[in-house]
């Protein structure tokens, strides 16, 4: 049993925005009330308002992406459970600008509810409300899974991307399609050797043996259809990026940006050695490697395992990946 340090696991995830929101008081402004965070600089040529959030578990997600070039606010709910409507509406109609406000969310039912029901109350007040669905979890590809994909790892990329493009002036419409194509262009996949341990338990979410690991494991801990047995990094992040070239339809020539995403437990140690496999086994099929990104960026609270994402890439959208950007966990 490992029990998490807090007070209560009812007041884990206020307690924790509230340290958040003091570490980075230059940075952001917390709505006490209403449970969000909104960012206290941002460029004045948005026209949209970019807005956020999701289950708590998975930090530095969504709140460390909230600042200068990225986020207009992040609204975290409960561990592993969706915001509440109310939260989205009040963080929506506090960032929004002369073109209205665009929802960033990641596939799983209820942040679809929730984030949809604010945005009808949004239009209600006549504040223009559009979205983007993030969809790039490629183990939950199945006829068999009535909601689709879910979102993973890649969600802090298109945050990136679609940051710093509404920092160019584009206007809701732009920037929904836009985005929409960025989802199109992203797949990931993840692998765990041990789960999450659970807040309300202090126990672990599943068991595996010492021997097996999850192949296609969920951010909130959804077990994989299937394990597989533990081998060399090499062979396993060649079969993971051979199954994301597929999805993407990739070929020799193609250009990507290359996320490695630790989802709680791994050292940077391992994620390194990681991220140096997955781009000798991208050089060798002939796609290139525009830019990397490492670290423990979209978490799955405590789990030990990691997560590959591909973003396809071209001039344009490597040039507003490295555009500046200011908040807690952008790392470049």
């Amino acid at each position: 049993m490992a029990l998490y340090f807090g007070n209560t696991s009812d007041s884990l995830v206020a307690d924790a925005l509230a340290g958040f929101a003091r570490a980075h008081a230059d940075l952001v402004a917390h709505d006490v009330e209403q449970g969000f965070v909104r960012a206290l600089h941002t460029s004045p040529a948005r026209r949209v308002g970019l807005v956020s959030g999701g289950g708590s578990g998975h930090e530095p997600l969504h709140t460390g992406f909230v600042g200068l070039g990225m986020l207009d606010a992040a609204c975290p709910g409960r561990v592993f459970a969706s915001p509440h409507n109310r939260q989205v509406f009040t963080a929506s109609r506090a960032v929004a600008r002369e073109d209205g406000v665009l929802h960033l969310v990641k596939n799983y039912t209820g942040d679809r509810i929730n984030f949809g029901i604010a945005a009808e109350r949004l239009v209600h007040e006549g504040i223009a409300c559009s979205r983007v669905l993030i969809d790039d979890d490629l183990a939950s590809e199945s006829e068999e899974i009535a909601a689709g994909r879910r979102g993973t790892g890649a969600t802090v990329l298109v945050e990136k991307v679609l940051g710093a493009a509404a920092d160019t002036g584009l206007g809701l419409r732009d920037l929904t399609d836009l985005g929409t194509d960025l989802v199109s262009r992203c797949r990931s996949l993840a692998v765990a050797s041990a789960a999450h341990t659970a807040p309300t338990t202090g126990l672990p979410a599943f068991e595996l043996p010492f021997d097996r690991m999850e192949y296609g494991v969920g951010i909130h801990g959804e077990r994989a259809d299937h394990t597989v047995p533990r081998r060399p990094v090499r062979e396993l992040v060649g079969e993971m990026a051979g199954a994301l070239e597929r999805s993407l339809g990739l070929g020799k020539g193609a250009s990507v940006i290359l996320l490695v995403n630790g989802l709680g437990s791994l050292t940077r140690l391992e994620l390194y050695g990681v991220l140096e496999d997955a781009a000798r086994v991208l050089d060798a099929r002939g796609i290139t490697t525009e830019r990397v990104l490492v670290g423990d960026l979209v978490t799955a609270l405590d789990m030990r395992g990691f997560s590959l994402s591909l973003m396809v890439s071209d001039a344009e959208t490597v040039k507003l990946f490295d555009a500046p950007a200011r908040t807690a966990a952008w790392p470049r």
